[in-house]
């Protein structure tokens, strides 16, 4: 059969499937049933068994439902609470004062927590009610959460750089290092459009929030921000230093915030059963969806669309440039119908054979990719950030969207820059190879 016409049937079946509301690990699985079907392989269950074992087995993978469950224990903590109590004072100071809490406080949580939709649900508790009070406009509020909380995908450990890893066949610790630096300079964009923003607000005479605090309680605000700083350095130094691997900097993660929940009193029994279940869930779906990826993946090759498709993409003699322009239209389509990690997965096998002919780097391509995604986590209809938003505020999801565009453009901006410019993605784990 002609490989145009298996690629469009496959397509066919997989829009079908996920539109009638099949799981993704499921549908992933069955488009490369379908497919090795249309070819006459007659060896489907041989090679689901053996796809489905060598995709859960990997050493590298076991790092996923542990930093998963850190994240639980953690978003069953004060330590949002402390966050904010602790950067309030410091930021005082700054056009925007608490707007760019919000933004702080996403970014140092992405970096214990390691997800999107926890990041943006544990901040928001705590901040958008606070923002609200003390007269802050509702439209900022609501956008600098939606726009900072995607820094769950890309400060590490992120859960999202550990799949593409697997799925890559690629260091998770450099891609853990290589997610640093496009981090900062996603806070930095943030906080310069907060700060502009607030300058143009204050001109017009719409200002909130005079308080101010003495350089004592500023020193006090220090304190509750310790505990966090100790979290990180140890999970992230370890890695960093070469003293552990990520799932050792996992396990010592787990076992630190257990030590802070009980520090700050958090600590309860039915709360730690509601940790370990959050975790099973979450990591028993990203489980299947791995095993549905690998299977595809594997069918795809038989099918031999990967290399065809790298061929003919090659004859198009697109330049890496134009390529980066073409993939990142099609991930921010995908990401609108599609979560982040079911993206990257769905695509990988497909993708990675012309990212490899462009001679792009697998690193750099990785942080791009979840720059991209972070960009579909706040665009409608399926943007997972702008529903657990919604769920905070009861506010219309095209609010939520509307609130949200202005950091939609912040990312596009660090997509261009880490393209201008990728020794920002690359230069840390240069080091870590040198």
């Amino acid at each position: 059969m002609d490989m145009t016409l298996i690629g469009v049937i496959l397509v066919v079946c997989m829009l079908l499937m996920l539109t009638s509301g099949v799981w993704v690990a499921l549908t992933l699985t069955g488009v490369g049933i379908v497919g090795l079907q249309l070819i006459g392989n007659d060896s489907i269950g041989l090679l689901l068994g053996t796809s489905s074992w060598s995709a859960v087995t990997g050493w590298s993978l076991t790092a996923l439902p542990l930093f998963i469950w850190m994240g639980e224990i953690l978003f069953r903590t004060s330590l949002s609470r402390d966050l904010f109590e602790g950067l309030s004072p410091l930021l005082s100071k700054l056009p925007g004062k608490l707007l760019h809490v919000n933004i702080l406080s996403c970014g140092i949580f992405a970096a214990v927590s390691g997800s999107s939709a926890a990041t943006a649900a544990t901040i928001g508790r705590m901040t958008l009610p606070e923002l609200s009070r003390r007269g802050y406009d509702d439209t900022m509020s609501i956008g600098t959460l939606a726009g900072s909380g995607t820094l769950g995908l890309l400060i590490p450990p992120s859960i999202i750089l550990i799949v593409y890893g697997v799925s890559a066949e690629v260091s998770i610790a450099r891609l853990f290092l290589a997610g640093v630096l496009p981090g900062v300079l996603l806070i930095g964009l943030f906080m310069a459009f907060t700060t502009i923003w607030t300058l143009v607000q204050k001109r017009a005479g719409n200002v909130a929030d005079e308080e101010s605090y003495t350089f004592k309680e500023k020193i006090s605000a220090l304190k509750k921000l310790i505990p966090i700083v100790l979290l990180i350095s140890c999970v992230l130094g370890s890695i960093y230093q070469g003293v552990a691997t990520p799932t050792e900097a996992a396990a010592f993660g787990v076992a630190g915030s257990l030590l802070l929940s009980v520090v700050m009193g958090s600590f309860t029994v039915s709360g730690f059963l509601n940790s370990v279940s959050g975790a099973v869930k979450n990591s028993c779906m990203l489980g299947l969806i791995l095993v549905g990826a690998h299977f595809l993946t594997l069918a795809m090759g038989f099918i031999g669309i990967p290399n065809a498709l790298a061929e003919w993409i090659a004859s198009l003699g697109l330049t890496p440039i134009e390529l980066i322009v073409c993939l990142t239209l099609f991930f921010v389509v995908m990401g609108c119908f599609l979560d982040g990690i079911s993206v990257i997965v769905l695509t990988t096998s497909v993708v990675l054979p012309m990212v490899t002919q462009a001679n792009i780097d697998l690193i750099w391509f990785g942080i791009f990719l979840v720059l991209v995604v972070e960009m579909s986590q706040i665009t409608p209809p399926v943007g997972f950030n702008l529903f657990v938003i919604q769920a905070l505020t009861g506010k219309n999801i095209l609010y939520v969207a509307k609130a949200a565009l202005p950091f939609f453009f912040m990312i596009a901006i660090a997509i261009v820059l880490i393209t201008a410019y990728p020794s920002i993605v690359l230069y840390l784990p240069t080091l870590m190879t040198s």
